[in-house]
């Protein structure tokens, strides 16, 4: 039997970083993350095996995230909130806000980028999934995965004043 409680433990902070990044709002990614866990539990007889429980969950909360916004009617994702919760101790306050300064255009440039690429870059290079746990959860092949992470980065350093290396 699952022990949600510590499954919870274990990824509520991971999933709730990766649904702010969907959506862009703390109070709803927090309900977001909730409702993941909920739909979680109530599947949780269809599930078995501890090892892709992190992959499962981030599956639900991306399709909770898509749940939303068809509830909202909305077709795009909102851009990014320029918001960072959660300050470091050691920052002086010229660094904290150049690290503001930084996060917010970081966050206004993912916005502006293709969903799917956006995903694969949040999943890969912020969450730091694997490609095959990523096509997992994106439900695509590992080379779409590649792809999309790939032309993402190149149109999210084009979006952030740096040149796309076009040599390989």
């Amino acid at each position: 039997m699952l022990r949600f409680d510590e499954y919870y433990d274990a990824y509520s902070k991971e999933l709730f970083q990766f649904i702010y990044f969907l959506v862009g709002h703390k109070e709803t990614a927090e309900d977001l993350t909730q409702d993941t866990f909920i739909k979680a539990l109530k599947n949780s007889t269809t599930f078995r095996g501890d090892a892709q429980m992190k992959t499962w969950l981030v599956t639900i909360a991306r399709n909770t995230v898509y749940d939303y916004y068809r509830r909202k009617r909305l077709i795009k994702f909102i851009p990014f909130i320029a918001r960072y919760d959660g300050i470091e101790e050691t920052y002086i306050p010229e660094q904290w806000l150049l690290k503001q300064a930084a996060d917010a255009e970081l966050y206004t440039a993912l916005g502006q980028l293709k969903l799917a690429y956006r995903e694969c870059i949040v999943l890969r290079k912020i969450e730091g999934y694997s490609i095959k746990e990523t096509a997992g959860i994106l439900n695509c092949t590992e080379a779409q995965v590649r792809n999309h992470t790939e032309r993402g980065m190149r149109a999210l350093q084009k979006l952030l004043g740096g040149e796309a290396n076009e040599t390989r």
